[in-house]
């Protein structure tokens, strides 16, 4: 994707702007590299400016054109970044530690930052192969000073494969939630509540499967921050969907947001001040209009502890409680190890424990633990 930053018309000379730049100890190498850039664009020598991001950076990726020159070279454990230059141009390359890279240009013409633009990120991106059980999620995380999105390509259990995790009327409840397309996906709020490790997460991760074709799963790692901040919050909902595309072949988005029992219970309004207000205006308020975005929030909350405002009718698209797996099922998933099972039956964590040959306890706190393990992912 290329941004464009506003530039003078060709009956416009470039006109300097005022600069006072100042350097002090409060300030990091990489400030020292980003005043570096803004330099050349604030004199109004290279007026053209464009931003790139690629998605899983080669390694080996230069990010600059063949005939540039390197200027100065930043590392730390988080992110490397480089500043180069050639003639009529300036180029600073972010490569972070997750493989994404950023990519800011300052050009004397149009013409001009188009084409570095171009050149360095040509075959700059490490192709995946494909394979039916990987999906591709991005990850949103605020850094302090702006929000960021990586995409990583995780695997996902078919429906059909973990059906029989779940009790029988939660299948049959995620049976028709996996079958939904855009056609017939009627509210913006998919909310699974349950305790800790009765495969909620693991749901997740298969309905971004099932919906690939037509809809891009992102999970935000800071919901409470997400919606305590409106301008991460407007980045997020926004995205990096282009306005340009055809609105029949744009993918819906699923943003998910595990673990918000602080954000959606009945005092949270009380507790949390505009965070729910905003919640609701991304589902079904000016915020989510022509967005297409969809929120799916787990919780370890009783239904009846929650906000009124968000379990209300006509709210959610689906409202799913994910409990334990009652004991006669229990036993039939374990098989030969089923004398362990407790009369009340028993969550999916603990199913995993029993068959690996440990004790399931949900004192000992099973349910976040052993199943992990298991499953290479969070239960």
């Amino acid at each position: 994707m290329f941004v464009a930053a506003e530039a003078p018309g060709e009956e416009e000379p470039a006109a300097p702007l005022p600069r006072g730049f100042k350097l002090d100890s409060s300030d990091s190498l990489f400030d020292v590299v980003d005043l570096l850039l803004l330099t050349e664009f604030a004199s109004g020598r290279q007026p053209w400016a464009y931003k790139a991001k690629v998605d899983r950076a080669r390694r080996d990726a230069p990010l600059m054109p063949s005939n540039g020159r390197v200027l100065r070279v930043v590392r730390s454990p988080e992110r490397e970044m480089r500043l180069a230059c050639g003639d009529g141009w300036t180029l600073q390359s972010v490569r972070w530690k997750g493989g994404d890279a950023h990519l800011e240009v300052t050009a004397a013409t149009e013409e001009l930052g188009r084409l570095v633009i171009e050149q360095a990120t040509k075959d700059a991106a490490d192709p995946i192969e494909p394979a039916e059980e990987r999906v591709e999620m991005g990850f949103w995380h605020h850094d302090g000073r702006c929000a960021r999105r990586s995409e990583r390509a995780i695997t996902g259990s078919t429906w059909a494969e973990i059906r029989a995790n779940y009790a029988r009327p939660v299948a049959a409840a995620f049976d028709e939630l996996m079958s939904l397309d855009p056609a017939t996906a009627d509210g913006r709020l998919l909310l699974l509540h349950g305790p800790p490790g009765t495969g909620k997460t693991t749901a997740l991760r298969t309905l971004a499967r099932e919906w690939r074709a037509w809809c891009q799963a992102d999970c935000v790692l800071d919901p409470e921050r997400l919606f305590g901040d409106p301008g991460y919050l407007m980045e997020v909902a926004i995205g990096d969907e282009d306005e340009d595309e055809d609105e029949d072949r744009r993918r819906r988005r699923l943003l998910i947001l595990e673990d918000c029992d602080e954000l959606i219970r009945g005092d949270a309004k009380a507790s949390t001040g505009q965070a729910l207000s905003r919640l609701l205006n991304l589902t079904d308020g000016l915020l989510g209009q022509g967005r297409d975005v969809l929120v799916a929030i787990t919780t370890n909350e009783d239904l009846t502890r929650l906000h009124p405002a968000v379990v209300r009718p006509g709210r959610c698209l689906a409202q799913i409680e994910v409990g334990p797996l009652p004991r006669a099922e229990a036993v039939a998933w374990l098989g030969d190890v089923a004398a362990d099972v407790p009369p009340e039956g028993a969550t999916l964590a603990e199913l995993i424990a029993l068959r690996s040959g440990r004790a399931a306890s949900r004192a000992s706190g099973s349910g976040s633990g052993s199943g992990s393990q298991a499953t290479g992912f969070y239960l």
